[in-house]
C-alpha cells in the first residue's frame, strides 16, 4: 500500500484499514465508507474489523478529499511507485480498448494535465469536451415558459392572468415557447462542473474548472437519476453533447453527499475486472479478426424452463468465435492460476457449453505472467465415444496494450485453424495502423 497526503494506492484483494500510528484512512472516512456500503451494498469492498478489503473491482474511491486508487494485478507485486504506474497505465489502456475513454482525443499525450489516478483523468476528459463545446457554441432548444411578460404571445393562462394582474393591465401571463440555452443538457453539464469544484483535488485542473464556470451561462439546480439520462434524446444537433454527457452521468450517479457532516462525500469509479477482461479480449480478437470470421461476445441460448410457470435459464458463454464452419467458445477469468488447476465448476461450465453450442473446441482463458497453454479433453460419456477438447489458456501480460492485444489474438489463434501466414500478415498490418488502429477499433 501506498500513501500521500490525499491519496492512496491498493491494489485489488487488498485490505485498507484504520490505523492511529500510520493514518492510512481516517476513522471518520472509514465511517463514510462503511456508511456507503450499508446504503448501496456496494460489491467493490466488504467490510472488515476497523477496516475494508477490496475486491475484483478497479478503479477510485474519493472519499472527502482523498482518493483511494484500486489497481489490478495479476502477480504478487510490489507497491513501489514503478510498479504502481505500470499497472495504471495497463488499466487506462484496457478501458481505452473497451471503449470507456472513446471521446475525441486520441491519445494521453494531448491532455494537459498528468493525471496521478483514473479519476483525474475521468475529469481532464469532461472538463476537455466542455471546452470544446463552448469553443463551438452551446446549442439552443425550445422549451415552455410561463410568466407574466409585456406584449400577448402564447397562450394567455387567463386564470393565473387575473391572479396576478388585477391592478396590471399593461401585463399577460402566458404560456409561450422560448428558444435559448436553458435546457437539460445544459443544467446536467453545470451540474458537473459545480460538482468538480466542489470535489477535484489536483491542483492542475482547478483553473480550468473555475474558467468553465466563468464562461458557462448559470443553470437551475436539478435532481438526477437513472430515469434522466434514459430520457435523454440526441439529435444531430445535439449529438456532440454525448461523450460529456456519458462522463457526467458517470460522476452524477456515482456520487453520494454526505448530509450528515458534509465533508466525507463518497465518489466511486469502479470497474468489475472480470467483465473488463472479457471485454479487453474480446475487443482484441474483434480488432484482428480475418476475413470470414465471426467474434461474438455475451452470447444467451435457452437452457432450461419450467413446465409451468415462467421460470427459465440460459447459458451465456462470454466469447463465441465461429470460423472455417468450427466453434470455438471461450470464458475470460480475471485470475492467476499460479500452476493449479482450474475449479470443477468452470470446467463443468465449459463441458456444458461444448455440448450446447456444438463446440469444435472449449477453452478457459486467464491472465499470468508467462503464455501458456494446457491441452485436455472430457472423458466421454457411456453413450458417446468421442473426446471434447478443453483448454486452459494464460495469456501473458504485456506492458504495451497494442502488443498485448495482438500476441491475444496470436496466441489464440491456433483454437480457430487460422493459418501462421494470415495471422502474421494482419498482425503485420495491424502494427503499422499503429495508435490509430487502437482509436479506431475503440
Amino acid at each position: 500500500m501506498s500513501t500521500d497526503k490525499n491519496s492512496i494506492t491498493v491494489f485489488e484483494h487488498d485490505p485498507l484499514r484504520f490505523d492511529p500510528e500510520e493514518q492510512c484512512i481516517s476513522l471518520d472516512q472509514l465511517r463514510a465508507l462503511q456508511q456507503h456500503y450499508g446504503q448501496s451494498g456496494v460489491p467493490y469492498y466488504s467490510l472488515i474489523n476497523q477496516g475494508v478489503k477490496f475486491n475484483e473491482y478497479v478503479g477510485v474511491i474519493q472519499v472527502g478529499k482523498t482518493v483511494i486508487e484500486v489497481l489490478p494485478k495479476v502477480e504478487k507485486a510490489g507497491i513501489d511507485d514503478e510498479n504502481k504506474d505500470k499497472w495504471r497505465k495497463r488499466l487506462i489502456g484496457m478501458l481505452k480498448a473497451v471503449g470507456n475513454f472513446d471521446v475525441k482525443i486520441s491519445s494521453e499525450s494531448s491532455l494537459k494535465v498528468k493525471p496521478n489516478t483514473i479519476l483525474d483523468l475521468y475529469f481532464e476528459l469532461f472538463i476537455k469536451e466542455v471546452e470544446y463545446l463552448l469553443h463551438n457554441g452551446l446549442i439552443k432548444q425550445y422549451r415552455k415558459k410561463e410568466g407574466n411578460v409585456g406584449a400577448l404571445k402564447g397562450n394567455l393562462l387567463f386564470g393565473k392572468h387575473i391572479q396576478q394582474n388585477l391592478t396590471h393591465q399593461e401585463r399577460f401571463y402566458v404560456r409561450h415557447n422560448t428558444y435559448d440555452v436553458n435546457h437539460q443538457l445544459h443544467f446536467i453539464l453545470y451540474k458537473t462542473i459545480r460538482l468538480l469544484q466542489q470535489i477535484n483535488t489536483n491542483s492542475g485542473l482547478q483553473s480550468r474548472i473555475g474558467a468553465l464556470l466563468l464562461h458557462f451561462p448559470e443553470m437551475p439546480d436539478m435532481k438526477v437519476s437513472e430515469a434522466t439520462f434514459d430520457k435523454l434524446v440526441f439529435s444531430r444537433k445535439s449529438q456532440s453533447y454525448q461523450k460529456a454527457i456519458e462522463i457526467a452521468k458517470l460522476l452524477l450517479l456515482q456520487y453520494h453527499p454526505d448530509v450528515n457532516k458534509g465533508r466525507n462525500h463518497v465518489l466511486a469509479l469502479m470497474f468489475d475486472m472480470n467483465r473488463l477482461w472479457e471485454k479487453f479480449v474480446y475487443r482484441s480478437l474483434y480488432k484482428h479478426k480475418v476475413e470470414g470470421m465471426s467474434v461474438k461476445e455475451q452470447c444467451p441460448m435457452d437452457f432450461w424452463k419450467a413446465t409451468e410457470g415462467k421460470y427459465s435459464s440460459r447459458l451465456q458463454p462470454d466469447i463465441v468465435v465461429e470460423y472455417a464452419k468450427k466453434t470455438v467458445v471461450l470464458d475470460t477469468k480475471w485470475k492467476n492460476l499460479n500452476g493449479s488447476n482450474p475449479s470443477p465448476d468452470d470446467l463443468r461450465q465449459m463441458y456444458v457449453y461444448h455440448e450446447y453450442f456444438d463446440a469444435s473446441h472449449v477453452a478457459l482463458v486467464y491472465p499470468g505472467n508467462n503464455k501458456d497453454v494446457q491441452n485436455g479433453e472430457f472423458h466421454p460419456t457411456k453413450n458417446s465415444a468421442s473426446t471434447k477438447k478443453c483448454s486452459v489458456i494464460t495469456l501473458k501480460v504485456e506492458a504495451d496494450i497494442i502488443t498485448w492485444q495482438r500476441e491475444i489474438h496470436k496466441h489464440l489463434a491456433p483454437f480457430f485453424n487460422l493459418q501462421e501466414s494470415t495471422v502474421c500478415s494482419k498482425t503485420e498490418h495491424t502494427a503499422m495502423e499503429g495508435k490509430t488502429a487502437l482509436t479506431h477499433s475503440c
